[in-house]
């Protein structure tokens, strides 16, 4: 009886971590991707090798060298759609960033955890206090529950003629949950999501899942 009780633990230990593992894949396939939320809305002409020069939101953000690391990386997308540095010379387009991440929420998961025995968790054997069950019988055990911290990410992009403020030429938005709060790590993702398709569909919110190994060439 003793050896068979053994048997039976040895296989709920076995099926316990075949779940966890099975549990720790899916978690990493789901954080292999980042998704964005992109809204744009554009009414920009076809480039022409308009000049551009790219300026903070906040004056805070002025003489920032991470504002100054993420510009180059969005002149860089610009340049590719035929815009051009304005070269300290006066400019025909203003482009205005914005980004930031929030102190984060924590959010709590609970993941169903199946077990197998004989009888009730409560009770091995055959007999159980409210009849009798097959000697082979699957129970469902407490859920697993997990916390974490969840950030959301921003990233904005306004483009105007230079010496107009009244009109914009294009607004774009970039919003991503994550547990990573780290923006060095994570605005190369944000950059590629608003620039998906660019200038893209205006006056419309659009999904965009970009794998983490698509992005090491940024």
């Amino acid at each position: 009886m003793w050896g068979g009780n053994r048997r039976i633990e040895m296989m709920r230990k076995r099926i316990s971590v075949v779940t966890s593992m099975l549990l720790m894949l899916l978690l990493a396939a789901c954080s292999s991707s980042i998704k964005s939320d992109v809204a744009r809305f554009h009414a920009l002409p076809q480039p022409t090798g308009e000049t551009i020069v790219i300026v903070p939101a906040r004056e805070e953000l002025r003489g920032s060298l991470e504002f100054a690391t993420y510009a180059g990386k969005i002149g860089q997308r610009l340049a590719a759609y035929g815009y051009k540095p304005a070269g300290g010379q006066q400019a025909d387009l203003i482009v205005v960033l914005d980004y930031g991440v929030d102190d984060g929420k924590v959010e709590v998961k609970s993941y169903p955890s199946r077990r197998f025995g004989y009888g009730s968790p409560y009770y091995w054997g055959h007999y159980y206090p409210y009849g009798y069950y097959h000697p082979y019988h699957s129970y469902w055990d407490e859920p697993e529950v997990r916390s974490y911290v969840v950030y959301t990410r921003k990233l904005s992009m306004t483009i105007r003629p230079a010496g107009d403020d009244s009109i914009n030429l294009f607004e774009g938005r970039v919003e991503s949950r994550g547990r990573d709060n780290r923006l060095p790590e994570v605005m190369p993702y944000l950059i590629q999501a608003l620039f998906d398709d660019f200038p893209g569909h205006s006056g419309a919110t659009e999904r965009v899942i970009i794998k983490l190994n698509d992005s090491d060439n940024q």
